[in-house]
């Protein structure tokens, strides 16, 4: 992106901070960034220099001077891609578990925006390859990619707007007996940095789960997102107290029943990663303007896990 960024702030937005407000306005950029340039006066509310906690009304025209640091060039690299859909206009890309989506500290090359750019070089004129939306290294499923400005734009305000349906199948600790939302503010954690927590200061974040199935010890959920944050599901499942199998960050020590079987045991324990699998999709297509759906079943090492936790509560009926 280039140039001056202006934009109303909706009224939806009132009694917001601005900080809070404009990273809702611009996903492109970082609430840590949108905060730093506030500070440096390149952002004008109404003409005025205004404060990151300055809170907001709804209605004030918001003027944005970006200030671009100079990046290092990503370097397209062949890796495997699994592409669900593909068009003129976007793909849909299913994600395995471990793949890291974007270049970062400690992981500047193998991820999935490589992997992008080598299958189409035109990428590299968009944000991030055209990637709108993302997941976590260890979190398997489906990510949309805009192949062009005008489907990232679209896709982009689609997402922000909560109009993108994403629906997630995992398995969290303990047993669940009914499904629920959770509604509570996420922001990063005051002492970890690492991770994130609810808090009052954070942003909206909004998630509903319902059971698909019970075992003795565990669930088996299904769980959609109105707002997309960082770490959502597994902070607000954690908050919920259920947090997910295998999460290293808000998880908590190995839940095995009482009487488990060696398999179900070896499942539990060799299962290294957060249990979350993104497994549908759902947008008004960028271009066509229909109504488009994708779908990706659960990866070997979920649906393992599964059926090992479905034969224990077999075994345990009487």
């Amino acid at each position: 992106m280039s140039g001056i960024l202006e934009q109303r702030i909706p009224e939806a937005h009132r009694g917001q901070r601005l900080d809070q407000a404009l990273a809702a306005l611009f996903p492109d950029f970082s609430r840590t960034r949108l905060k730093a340039w506030i500070e440096a006066g390149r952002v004008l509310v109404d003409g005025a220099r205004p404060k990151p906690r300055d809170l907001v009304s709804g209605g004030e025209l918001v003027r944005v001077e970006p200030l671009h640091e100079a990046r290092v060039p990503i370097e397209p690299e062949p890796l495997p891609l699994a592409v669900v859909y593909e068009d003129e206009a976007l793909f849909v890309i299913a994600k395995p578990a471990g793949l890291v989506v974007h270049p970062g500290a400690g992981n500047p090359r193998q991820t999935l925006q490589n992997a992008l750019l080598a299958k189409d070089p035109a990428l590299a004129t968009l944000p991030r390859a055209g990637i709108v939306h993302r997941l976590d290294k260890d979190t398997s499923g489906l990510l949309v990619v805009a192949r062009t400005p005008e489907a990232h734009a679209k896709l982009t305000r689609a997402l922000a707007h909560h109009e993108v349906e994403r629906e997630y199948e995992a398995v969290a600790i303990g047993v669940m007996t009914a499904g629920g939302t959770v509604d509570a503010p996420i922001d990063r954690h005051p002492v970890d940095r690492l991770r994130m927590a609810v808090r009052g200061s954070g942003r909206e974040a909004v998630t509903h789960y319902r059971v698909i199935e019970r075992f003795r010890a565990h669930t088996h959920v299904r769980v959609r997102l109105e707002t997309g944050r960082t770490h959502q599901i597994r902070v607000h499942l954690a908050h919920a107290g259920f947090p997910l199998v295998g999460d290293p960050l808000y998880g908590r020590r190995l839940v095995i029943p009482k009487g488990a079987s060696e398999q179900l045991i070896a499942a539990l324990r060799g299962f290294r990663r957060q249990a979350l699998h993104a497994a549908r999709l759902a947008f008004v297509h960028p271009a066509s303007g229909e109504r488009v759906e994708f779908a990706t079943p659960i990866p070997t090492d979920l649906a393992e896990l599964l059926a090992a936790l479905r034969e224990d509560a077999g075994a345990a009926r009487p």
